[in-house]
């Protein structure tokens, strides 16, 4: 068995990562809101802290009351507990990455996490 999976994902409103791909430690969606379009409820975590990627478009998140204009190349983290909602903006849609992963959980990273053979 392969120590990988590889999935494409089709230009769905949103598609969860999770079963897809069998992630264990973490979770991804692909996110595709059409212009004038909005996430329709407020969220917030208990644990996981999200990371948001915007691959196109512009839009907006209302994050504890305050709006954060979003364009394509941003990046964006947001804590477990802060309420966050997202749109497109009124003539452009917007196209987005959400990873989730538990807050504070990061051991090790990049060179501290790798095993370089030789």
């Amino acid at each position: 068995m392969a120590n990988y999976t590889k999935v494409s994902v089709a230009a769905d409103a949103r598609t969860e990562m999770h079963d897809q791909l069998g992630l264990t430690g973490a979770e991804a969606s692909v996110n595709n809101l059409p212009a004038g379009a909005g996430v329709p409820f407020v969220h917030y975590h208990k644990k996981n802290e999200e990371i948001y990627v915007i691959l196109s478009g512009k839009g907006k998140a209302v994050i504890d009351g305050e709006t954060v204009e979003l364009k394509a190349g941003d990046w964006l983290r947001i804590a477990p507990a802060a309420r966050r909602q997202f749109s497109a903006a009124e003539d452009e849609a917007i196209s987005y990455i959400c990873i989730q992963v538990r807050e504070n959980s990061l051991e090790e990273y990049t060179a501290e996490d790798a095993v370089i053979e030789q």
